[in-house]
């Protein structure tokens, strides 16, 4: 069985390689026996070179939401520099186990939001990162609409902590204005960090009347990213050429 080479983004906040480092541990309990090991593409250590020339055969997987850059250019480019052709899987985004962690997490932060009535009347803003891909934000709207529709959310609107508008005052007021009786802001985020925590800033308002009822965490080492990695995993393994037989 190759391995599960884990590819993360990295980041100067101590508390991304914390998570990340959970969500190792989250998904070996899931499937004792797997090799995990992992590589940052920036800021944290080891980064790809120094683990793929360690690995005799496996699987990257990268650990990001979209398809936006760093999939479509830094994760190939990084591989192809450590003069690795190892299969790569395919990003998180789109999956029902994202919008399962993303309920799991708004949970946690108001219980009360695990009933189907207290959705029906309660609008959420899905906080991403956002991209300059058109694609990736495209994506993030898709995984927005889908919530909604699958979950029973009254409303779910898009923000985004960088790039393009709108940011989450824009999309609560926007929320308000359709008439929710409640708002909750979910980060479409993987660990915490400076993005996260502007999210968090932006959510609380400068009013009772502007800031969200509801804030959840980011996803984290959620059980449902864990399964999802090993899904990705085998997806690509599956998918992955194999050597011809050696014939005498």
């Amino acid at each position: 069985m190759p391995a599960l080479l884990l590819i993360a983004h990295g980041s100067r906040d101590p508390r991304h390689a914390a998570t990340v480092a959970a969500l190792v541990d989250g998904v070996r309990a899931q499937r004792p026996g797997l090799e995990v090991a992992t590589a940052y593409l920036d800021h944290c250590a080891p980064r790809i070179p120094q683990v793929v020339g360690r690995l005799d055969d496996a699987v990257a997987v990268p650990l990001l939401l979209n398809r936006a850059y760093h999939a479509k250019h830094d994760v190939p480019a990084a591989l192809r520099a450590a003069g690795s052709r190892l299969p790569v899987a395919d990003v998180l985004g789109p999956s029902p186990l994202l919008l399962a962690a993303l309920d799991r997490r708004l949970a946690e932060a108001g219980p009360d939001l695990a009933s189907p009535a207290v959705r029906a009347r309660t609008g959420v803003v899905l906080a991403a990162a956002g991209s300059s891909d058109p694609a990736a934000d495209a994506a993030t709207r898709a995984v927005a609409a889908e919530w909604r529709r699958s979950r029973g959310w009254a409303a779910v609107e898009v923000a985004y902590a960088s790039a393009g508008g709108p940011r989450v005052p824009d999309a609560l007021t926007a929320l308000t204005a359709a008439g929710v009786a409640r708002t909750a802001v979910s980060p479409y985020l993987l660990a915490p960090g400076l993005l996260p925590d502007r999210i968090a800033e932006a959510s609380t308002g400068t009013s009772e009347a502007t800031g969200a009822d509801v804030v959840a965490g980011v996803l984290g080492p959620a059980p449902e990213l864990a399964t999802l990695l090993l899904e990705r995993y085998d997806a690509a393994r599956r998918a992955a050429p194999t050597a011809p037989a050696l014939t005498a």
